[in-house]
């Protein structure tokens, strides 16, 4: 097990420099962070640095690296400033007698009660650097599940937000050169036209109405979305949303089933890991089916008991649980069970990215096209008009 504490700085000065580089000097509470203080751009340091920064001090350690030596190594390389404070002050917590988990634990905006339990899982089952291992490949996996997520639901979301203000500019500015061209011909307008012009009127005469409306309908709504009530509601009929819904479900197996598997491995207890995982998942639903799980086995029942009928959460996903808890081997087959729903998840973003494009494309003719159909129609009827004028 590596030495993580004040005694790992003592080997490690001990060491001939070319192997223990310079113990950099900790920021107080410089730009950018501060002693268990705000981290400015924590964010961005979680989604860039934090998973190649556990690659890293892994592979260091496997290696025969110490702690204070990999730290000092990771800092100098560090490519934000924000994080390069963070490790410093890591450093010199360690070296001061901390261990590597309590110092992490200072800057919950960066390490997570999950990633700060796993490390101290770590330490106490004497398999530190493979625990971080464990822990970055999670991490990876993660990121990359997310990153596929997120690219299929970016097109079709900036599409359909381009033909809305494609849409809107023309009501808005284009009808109203139409309707006083139409006005002056006389006769009677086809029924569309008629309705994009009643829409026309109605936006540009309410239109100081209708922006503060929506902003403040947006904030309220954000609001009510962050309460536990919103937030549960949400979820709830995000769940029952045809193939969105299935989606959502899968990736919150996935990433439920994988993270349970990683910290039952690195030795963190079955309560303890349950709790951490149910917050993990994305979905207050699903969250809530596994707290009752927790609290099945904290009354001496199976993972499973407490599962069973949770419509949440897909039944083969519990039978194999029930044959994991039965063969001793539930890590094993959570590992399978999360392989298991990544491939689907892939698959069912290859048919969704697929699929979306010809949607899109209706999507698009329907919106606007409609809209330069209904504006053009009298001019089809422009004999007939003035003859009628």
């Amino acid at each position: 097990m590596p030495v993580i504490s004040k005694s790992s700085a003592s080997s490690a000065s001990s060491r001939p420099s070319s192997t223990t580089p310079a113990r950099p000097a900790a920021a107080g509470s410089g730009k950018g962070g501060g002693r268990g203080g705000v981290v400015h751009g924590a964010k961005k340091i979680v989604n860039k640095e934090l998973g190649p920064f556990t690659r890293q001090i892994s592979s260091m350690m496997t290696s025969g690296m110490s702690l204070v030596a990999s730290l000092s190594a990771l800092h100098d390389q560090a490519e934000t400033p924000a994080f390069r404070v963070v490790l410093g002050e890591l450093l010199a917590s360690i070296e001061g007698g901390a261990t590597f988990s309590d110092a992490l634990a200072r800057y919950p905006q960066i390490f997570d009660s999950l990633y700060v339990n796993m490390v101290r899982a770590g330490e106490r089952s004497g398999e530190f650097a493979p625990t971080l291992k464990r822990l970055a490949m999670m991490m990876e996996t993660s990121a990359k599940l997310k990153r596929k997520v997120k690219g299929a639901m970016t097109y079709p979301v900036v599409v359909m937000t381009m033909a809305l203000s494609i849409a809107f500019g023309i009501i808005t500015f284009v009808v109203p050169v139409f309707a006083s061209m139409y006005a002056d011909f006389g006769g009677k307008l086809p029924l569309p036209t008629q309705v994009l012009l009643s829409i026309s009127n109605g936006i540009r005469g309410n239109i100081l109405y209708i922006i503060p409306s929506a902003m403040v309908g947006i904030f309220l709504f954000r609001r009510w979305a962050k309460t536990p009530q919103g937030q549960w509601t949400i979820h709830a009929k995000l769940l029952k949303v045809p193939v969105f819904g299935v989606l959502t479900q899968k990736v919150a197996v996935a990433r439920f089933t994988r993270l349970l598997s990683q910290m039952l491995r690195s030795g963190v207890p079955i309560l303890e890991a349950l709790e951490l995982v149910a917050k993990a998942t994305g979905n207050r639903v699903i969250e809530k089916a596994i707290m009752d799980a927790r609290h099945s086995v904290e009354q001496g029942g199976t993972i499973t008991s407490g599962l069973q009928d949770k419509e949440c959460l897909p039944k083969l996903m519990i039978r194999m649980v029930e044959a994991g808890e039965k063969s001793g081997r539930l890590d094993e087959m959570l590992d399978n069970i999360a392989d298991t729903y990544d491939d689907e998840v892939e698959t069912m973003l290859a048919a969704l990215t697929s699929l979306m494009e010809p949607l899109l494309m209706v999507f698009l003719g329907v919106v606007i096209g409609g809209i330069v159909v209904a504006l053009f129609m009298p001019l089809f009827k422009m004999g007939q008009l003035v003859s009628n004028g």
